[in-house]
């Protein structure tokens, strides 16, 4: 892989540690409370994290017996990930959008997740949201389960005051200010693919996943909910086919 794949490694190299500091951040336990739930996890079961990060998910998973293996594209994240990661949780870096070419990795999960627009909405400005969840079908065993978070585009454009939001394409455009760990700022652009349930669904289908149920989430409160335009991510619960 390139030492220069997607505008996210720049973030990502600039926040370092950092991230974790970011409120959005803080859920993790009760996000991996309700998805141990929501997919039946088990000790001993195997999980993909797309999008890693710098691993919270992962060692959230690890530390209750489920093996965890992230991958992210951010180099940066992946080594703050390794670094005294518990027992169960690895990590390499990789491109989300290569996994279809994984054949190693391919039926060897119990589960995937992608959460908090991981990979998969942060692949959308460049059109492979299909090919990361292909991907991420791809890697799951037969029956297997996945938990998807994904930005709304319902959310965007009745919330988002000054968004800059790109109708044809689905896709929100922020510039925001970002520190590292010494408080140093930069400024720098994000770009979110933004979803309606209906295109979710849509995607699923057509690589080989049944939805089994959309909530509308918030980052720390995930729970089973009906999909509203109040929220600001949905949380898509799905089975490999």
């Amino acid at each position: 892989m390139p030492d220069r794949d997607h505008w996210f490694e720049d973030v990502a190299d600039h926040l370092g540690a950092a991230y974790l500091r970011y409120s959005f951040t803080k859920g993790t336990r009760q996000e991996i409370d309700f998805l141990v739930d929501e997919l039946g996890l088990e000790p001993g079961m195997r999980v993909l994290d797309v999008g890693c990060g710098p691993g919270r998910h992962a060692y959230e998973l690890a530390e209750r017996g489920i093996a965890t293996h992230g991958v992210d594209v951010s180099r940066r994240f992946v080594d703050l990930a390794a670094d005294g990661a518990p027992t169960g949780a690895t990590f390499e870096r990789m491109d989300a959008r290569h996994l279809v070419d994984r054949d190693d990795l391919a039926g060897r999960f119990d589960a995937v997740i992608c959460l908090c627009q991981g990979a998969f909405g942060l692949m959308t400005a460049d059109g492979h949201d299909r090919t990361v969840l292909a991907g991420i079908s791809q890697a799951l065993s037969p029956g297997g389960r996945l938990a998807l978070s994904a930005f709304s585009s319902y959310f965007v454009v009745k919330h988002w005051e000054g968004a800059d939001f790109d109708a044809d394409t689905g896709v929100n455009h922020e510039r925001t200010e970002i520190r590292d760990e010494a408080g140093v700022a930069a400024e720098t652009s994000l770009w979110t693919g933004c979803y309606t349930p209906r295109e979710l669904r849509l995607l699923c289908d057509l690589t080989g996943l049944e939805v089994d149920a959309i909530h509308s989430v918030e980052p720390g409160a995930y729970r089973r909910a009906e999909p509203t335009t109040d929220t600001a991510e949905f949380l898509v619960i799905a089975t490999r086919r």
